[in-house]
């Protein structure tokens, strides 16, 4: 069975010169994208371009843009121009990001998060179709008058949205055209493409336009306990330190226990403890680990479950042997 696969690297120590080997392999080997992260490290439209000139076929994705740090404008330049440096690979990845992030990084105010995610589509989709800005496209923001003095090399650059609340996916529906969870359990997937198809027929589009591309970490290792510890350490951190939006998306679906040892392990610094704490159930549940065929058949099951495209987490702290292992292992 063929797979759509997608890779991503982690935003933490991240070596520019060695996601670009990463990327251009992936180039060569098939893969459909490369999805680029931005917290507080590297910004990732330059990250991008960079990769653009040095792949071919390759879609080059912002994973996220934080919709909160750029204005809306600034975003459909940035998409815009790398979309023609790319010849028309650019993916738009967006979200909210959270609270903290936003305010205490950025000095913006954390408001209205859904509107702000909404009227930033608006105003990305009518200046990427070359139509000038009007107040009817946004209540926050006082557009009016101008449009992009440069004709994008495709009006309808493909968006797609990470969200984890119920009413932001249903949004995805009727806006986007990807959903993109991170570490939501596969089984639950169609909870989700519930609410997209809902939001979907509300706005008169057709749900199955919206793909389904989830973060997910697959680890192809014999031992399937190795794989897991490897992936634990992200998944603690996620949990603990992250803000509340993953630790209460994993007691919505079964895990509040283990998440809340987790969580408490990882607040009170216990870091190391919080990391062991992490069951095997929780991974197995968001993540995939074990022999390469064992991964394969997964893959299989996930996409059952409606997965799309799959974006595959790069291994942290580890030699680029062991990534380019990965990606020679599970090449589409």
């Amino acid at each position: 069975m063929n797979f759509r696969i997608g890779i991503v690297p982690f935003w933490k120590n991240y070596d520019r010169k060695l996601v670009l080997r990463a990327a251009q392999l992936a180039d060569d080997l098939g893969y459909h994208s490369i999805w680029i992260p931005e917290a507080w490290a590297y910004e990732q439209f330059q990250l991008l371009t960079e990769i653009a000139l040095h792949t071919r076929n390759l879609k080059v994705a912002t994973g996220i843009v934080n919709i909160f740090s750029r204005s809306a404008a600034l975003i459909a330049m940035s998409a815009a121009t790398l979309d023609e440096i790319s010849g028309g690979r650019a993916i738009l990845g967006l979200g909210t990001s959270g609270k903290l992030v936003v305010e205490n990084l950025h000095g913006a105010e954390y408001r209205k998060p859904l509107t702000r995610m909404k009227e930033t589509i608006q105003i990305l989709r009518t200046l990427w179709r070359g139509e000038r800005l009007s107040p009817s496209v946004s209540t926050l923001f006082p557009v009016r008058h101008f449009k992009l003095e440069m004709t994008p090399v495709r009006p309808n650059i493909p968006i797609y949205v990470a969200s984890l609340q119920e009413k932001a996916i249903r949004q995805i529906g009727a806006l986007a055209d990807g959903w993109v969870p991170t570490f939501w359990p596969y089984r639950h997937f169609r909870t989700g493409l519930d609410w997209i198809a809902e939001g979907a027929r509300e706005a008169g589009r057709d749900p199955s336009s919206v793909e389904l591309a989830p973060f997910v970490g697959i680890v192809p290792l014999e031992d399937r306990a190795a794989a897991r510890a490897m992936l634990k350490p992200t998944v603690a951190f996620y949990i603990g330190g992250m803000g509340t939006y993953y630790y209460e998306m994993f007691c919505r679906f079964g895990f509040a226990a283990n998440a809340t040892k987790v969580r408490d392990l990882y607040v009170q610094g216990r870091r190391s403890e919080a990391v062991a704490a992490v069951d095997d159930a929780l991974i197995d549940a968001i993540a995939i680990c074990g022999p390469a065929e064992y991964c394969r058949e997964q893959m299989a099951e996930w996409q059952k479950e409606g997965v799309g495209t799959f974006l595959m987490n790069l291994p942290t702290g580890v030699p680029y042997e062991l990534t380019e292992q990965l990606l020679r292992t599970m090449a589409p």
